[in-house]
């Protein structure tokens, strides 16, 4: 008897990353009836497809699903980090460009907060990325009112026991105090619902702005509010580890290398130019840690003042 697994991809898996729907609901639509796998109407989620299977969605075709992509984006304030909100409050997925396709958050950044959200079309890298097990530090910018001292966050940086809710250890600088208000740098590595909100309340501090600049090894940078820009695929392989294979689309054969030094970048309209001079940083340019601009226009070593180069040894003889 022939127990081997047969190969390819679970069908619901083929389907979430075709972008036809979630994991879930793809199993629901299978167990209604709605997906045919070689002309044949299949009832039960557990069956893998290689890449020759053809695979049709409510009597249509479905199309091919895409290798592993990343984005980053730059959530604003106001939005919450669902699908679909019940309240009926927009989303981000209602403030990313048309030409996206179908992606899903690594992570939540709740209503009131800003800043860095990772972006993918892969469940399965999702899920890795989100895992404790992954250990990256997430780094925040956050405003609290009132005058902290250091001492203030000792109950934090040993770690805190919120009603019988464990939280790890945070790592809390004092980056300078403004007025009634203190910005704080804050890592930490769980992000439970909240968590910074809540520990904060709990030593009596109320944050009234909250920036995440860092997931791991992605920076927010300069990446303007409500921009969304693709992660190269060589930064994929870099820093999340990926094989050559995993880059590949569930159930596609083996690819020869391609060249993958262009990036393809989404923004929502034009980024206006550089001004000339280097400007003095804003609050939010240094909460966020934008660079400034270098100074443009000619310096003591432009073209204009440079003497024309004269040609090195002798000049070749004439034939």
């Amino acid at each position: 008897m022939n127990t081997e697994t047969p190969k390819g991809d679970r069908i619901a898996k083929v389907l979430a990353r075709a972008g036809v729907a979630s994991r879930r609901e793809a199993e629901r639509m299978i167990e209604a009836g709605r997906i045919t796998v070689d002309g044949v109407k299949i009832d039960s989620p557990a069956l893998n497809v290689g890449p020759r299977a053809r695979i049709t969605v409510d009597g249509k075709p479905m199309t091919p699903p895409e290798p592993p992509r990343v984005w980053l984006y730059h959530k604003p304030l106001g939005l919450v980090t669902t699908d679909s909100d019940e309240k009926g409050r927009k989303t981000i997925y209602d403030d990313l460009p048309e030409n996206m396709p179908r992606v899903m958050s690594v992570g939540r950044l709740d209503l009131n907060s800003e800043g860095l959200i990772l972006l993918t079309n892969d469940g399965a890298l999702k899920r890795k990325l989100e895992l404790p097990a992954t250990g990256w530090m997430r780094k925040y910018r956050v405003r609290v009112n009132g005058r902290p001292q250091e001492e203030t966050f000792e109950p934090l940086r040993r770690g805190l026991n919120l009603q019988g809710e464990l939280f790890q250890p945070m790592l809390i600088t004092i980056d300078r105090q403004q007025g009634a208000n203190a910005w704080l740098t804050v890592g930490i590595r769980e992000g439970k619902n909240r968590e910074i909100r809540r520990a904060m309340e709990a030593i009596g501090l109320s944050v009234n702005r909250l920036i995440r600049t860092s997931y791991g090894p992605f920076q927010l940078g300069n990446l303007k509010v409500g921009a969304v820009e693709e992660l190269r695929r060589r930064a994929l392989k870099d820093q999340l580890g990926l094989s050559d294979e995993e880059l590949e689309a569930p159930g596609a054969p083996a690819k020869r290398k391609t060249d993958t030094r262009g990036k393809t970048s989404v923004t929502r309209g034009k980024r206006p130019p550089l001004p000339k001079g280097a400007l003095r940083k804003t609050e939010d340019d240094w909460a966020t840690g934008r660079r400034e601009p270098k100074p443009r226009g000619k310096t003591l070593a432009s073209k204009s003042n440079k003497a024309p180069l004269k040609p090195r040894g002798k000049p070749a003889p004439k034939r």
